[in-house]
């Protein structure tokens, strides 16, 4: 117990618990992290593993040793920000562990710790509230169509652009009900219904994850010398500074 302490304390105040020991506090790790037998079926059935750098079976076999300073490398690097969450790792794996959540667990630690910054597709966290987080308290959408500019995204190209300027005409001929009263798609959702959502986010942590988004990626800002517009144009570009308008 003496030299488990040594091993760990050089890393944390007294005060602050042990990584695995957070990971250990969260249901879907819990969950999700029965007995590893290191056999690869999560990594031969992953949809990511295919297309990226990415292995399941070596996070969870990382995860699994308690292994505080490879536990820190994975929260503060790209491994993690690869999962689909799509869990088809659930369907295979032989012990019933469930490689997904325990990539949810340790994306929430990077949140909570700030590492998420420390890495390129961790930045883009950012970009995702900015987008999809406050459009969903907003519009009540996930996806809002007035938000999704051609500018940001012109390799959809001039179909995509002539869409983006024509929205209207195209949802109405397709029946569409964008921001109208009543029922059909993406009609107007009442403000009532927005504040009970917002509510859910308060009362389950949401809006806390948010801040904390928020928050770590503004000291990021500032450590690489960048505005936040420039931050979140970098994060979400890949494009230097210098190529930022």
């Amino acid at each position: 117990m003496y030299d488990y302490f040594c091993s760990v304390s050089k890393f944390y105040p007294m005060n602050i618990k042990p990584l695995y020991n957070q990971l250990a506090e969260d249901v879907r790790f819990q969950e999700g992290m029965r007995a590893c037998i290191n056999c690869g079926t999560c990594t031969a059935i992953c949809p990511a593993a295919e297309f990226y750098d990415y292995d399941p079976r070596c996070i969870v076999d990382s995860v699994q040793s308690k292994n505080e300073e490879e536990i820190e490398r994975l929260l503060r690097d790209d491994d993690i920000w690869y999962c689909g969450e799509c869990m088809s790792c659930v369907t295979r794996c032989p012990r019933k562990n469930a490689p997904g959540l325990v990539i949810m667990a340790l994306r929430s630690l990077s949140q909570d710790l700030g590492y998420f910054t420390d890495s390129e597709k961790g930045r883009q966290q950012i970009c995702l509230k900015r987008a999809i987080g406050d459009w969903i308290l907003e519009t009540g959408y996930c996806l809002y169509p007035r938000y999704i500019s051609y500018d940001n995204h012109p390799e959809g190209g001039p179909v995509w652009e002539w869409k983006t300027d024509n929205i209207d005409a195209v949802h109405n001929r397709l029946g569409g009900n964008i921001d109208g009263e009543g029922v059909g798609v993406l009609r107007k959702i009442p403000q009532e219904d927005l504040d009970e959502l917002k509510r859910i986010y308060e009362i389950t942590g949401g809006m806390e994850r948010y801040e904390k988004i928020e928050k770590y990626s503004a000291q990021k800002a500032e450590e690489m010398g960048l505005t936040m517009d420039e931050y979140i144009a970098q994060s979400y570009t890949g494009k230097q500074k210098s190529d930022i308008p």
